[in-house]
C-alpha cells in the first residue's frame, strides 16, 4: 500500500504552526506519513530549520489564516487559507487526508464546499473516539449540526458503524441512540422517532443508552444531534482532566501520599495514557468525500502527530466506500417499500 499523504493545517490550533511542524516531523518519523505542511512558507521554512529538519516535510504556501473565534461567513471568503488550500489538495488528489486542529466550524463548511458530500449523505457528522472498559466508543455527532431530523441520525449511525469497523476493527458494532432512558418511550420526539427507524435497519442496533453507558463498553457506536454530543464531549474531557488534577492535588498533601505515589506512578501514567484525548488526536468528519479529521485547539505535538495518524488510517481504512454501499442499500430499501 502506498504511503498514505496528509496535509496538515500549520496555522490551526491555539499553539500556532511551531506545535503543528513539531507533531508533523513525529508523525512522518514514527508513522510512515507523507506529510506537507499548508500556511506562510517563509514561517514554517523557519520553525524546520529551528528544527533542524529543513527538507524532511513538503511546505505548501497559504498565507492566510482562519481564527480560531472567526466567523464561518469570513473564513469561507480567505481563498488562501491554509484550510482552504489543504483541502484543495485533498479534492484534487495530490494528497489523501487533511488534518486541522483549527476552527471546527470552518473546517466543516469549507469541507463540505472544497469536498462535497459522499452520496446520499445530506449532513456530514464530527466523530469523537472515547476509551471504554474494553476499548473504544464512537460518539457522534459531536458539534456539527445543532438540529437534526431522523433522517440525519439515521445517517450518523451508519457512518459511525462503519468507521468502527473500519477504523477500530469492530466486526459488529452495537450501536445505541442517546436518550434520557433505556425504554423506548423515553426521549423528545426526534429520539423516539430515530429509535424507530433504527430498530428496522440492518444495524446491530441495541436501543436506547444514557450518559453512564459511554464508557462500560456496552455499545461501540452512541449516536445523538450536534448539540448534545457537543455538551457530552466536553463534559467527558473536562471530568477526565478534573480528576487527574484531582489525584495530583490529594496526592501532594503529604510525604506518605507522596512515597505511595512514587510506587504507583505507572499505573498512573498508564490510566492517564488510556484517558488522553490527545492518543486518538482529533474526530473524523465522516460523510465528505475524502478524509478529513479536526483535532482539538489546544492540541500538543503528540496530539498533532495522533491526529495525522488519525487521517492516514482514516483513508487506508476505506471506510468512506463503506458508508456509500450501506446508505445505497437503505435507499434502495426505502424505494422498495415506497417510504
Amino acid at each position: 500500500m502506498a504511503q498514505p499523504r496528509v496535509a496538515v493545517d500549520a496555522l490551526g490550533g491555539d499553539h500556532g504552526p511551531a506545535v503543528a511542524v513539531e507533531g508533523a516531523l513525529l508523525a512522518a518519523r514514527e508513522h510512515g506519513v507523507a506529510v506537507s505542511l499548508v500556511g506562510p512558507e517563509g514561517v514554517l521554512r523557519g520553525e524546520l530549520a529551528r528544527l533542524h529538519a529543513p527538507g524532511a516535510v513538503e511546505v505548501l504556501d497559504a498565507p492566510d489564516a482562519v481564527a480560531m473565534g472567526e466567523k464561518v461567513s469570513l473564513s469561507t471568503l480567505k481563498r488562501r487559507s491554509s484550510i482552504q488550500v489543504g483541502l484543495e489538495r485533498v479534492r484534487d488528489g495530490h494528497a489523501d487526508a487533511f488534518f486541522s486542529a483549527g476552527n471546527t466550524a470552518a473546517c466543516w463548511t469549507i469541507a463540505k464546499l472544497v469536498l462535497g458530500t459522499l452520496e446520499e449523505v445530506d449532513r456530514p457528522a464530527l466523530a469523537a473516539v472515547v476509551p471504554n472498559r474494553g476499548g473504544h466508543t464512537v460518539l457522534l455527532d459531536v458539534g456539527a449540526n445543532a438540529r437534526c431530523k431522523a433522517r440525519h441520525l439515521e445517517e450518523f449511525a451508519i457512518m459511525g458503524s462503519a468507521y468502527a469497523r473500519g477504523v477500530l476493527h469492530v466486526d459488529q458494532p452495537r450501536v445505541g441512540l442517546m436518550s434520557v432512558g433505556e425504554e423506548e418511550t423515553k426521549g423528545n420526539e426526534l429520539v423516539r422517532d430515530v429509535h424507530e427507524v433504527l430498530k428496522a435497519s440492518s444495524l446491530n442496533f441495541v436501543g436506547n443508552v444514557e450518559g453512564h453507558d459511554l464508557f462500560t463498553g456496552r455499545v461501540d457506536v452512541v449516536v445523538m444531534d450536534g448539540f448534545t454530543g457537543n455538551v457530552v464531549l466536553k463534559a467527558c474531557e473536562t471530568l477526565a482532566e478534573f480528576m487527574m488534577d484531582l489525584i495530583r492535588e490529594e496526592v501532594g498533601r503529604d510525604l506518605r501520599r507522596r512515597l505511595g505515589a512514587l510506587l504507583l506512578g505507572p499505573a498512573f501514567r498508564a490510566a492517564r495514557r488510556r484517558s488522553d484525548p490527545g492518543a486518538v488526536g482529533g474526530a473524523p468528519l465522516l460523510g465528505v468525500k475524502g478524509c478529513c479529521v479536526i483535532g482539538h485547539g489546544r492540541s500538543k505535538a503528540h496530539a498533532v502527530m495522533h491526529g495525522i495518524r488519525t487521517a492516514a488510517e482514516f483513508h487506508t481504512s476505506g471506510v468512506n466506500a463503506s458508508i456509500e454501499e450501506e446508505l445505497a442499500r437503505l435507499g434502495a430499501r426505502k424505494e422498495a417499500s415506497g417510504a
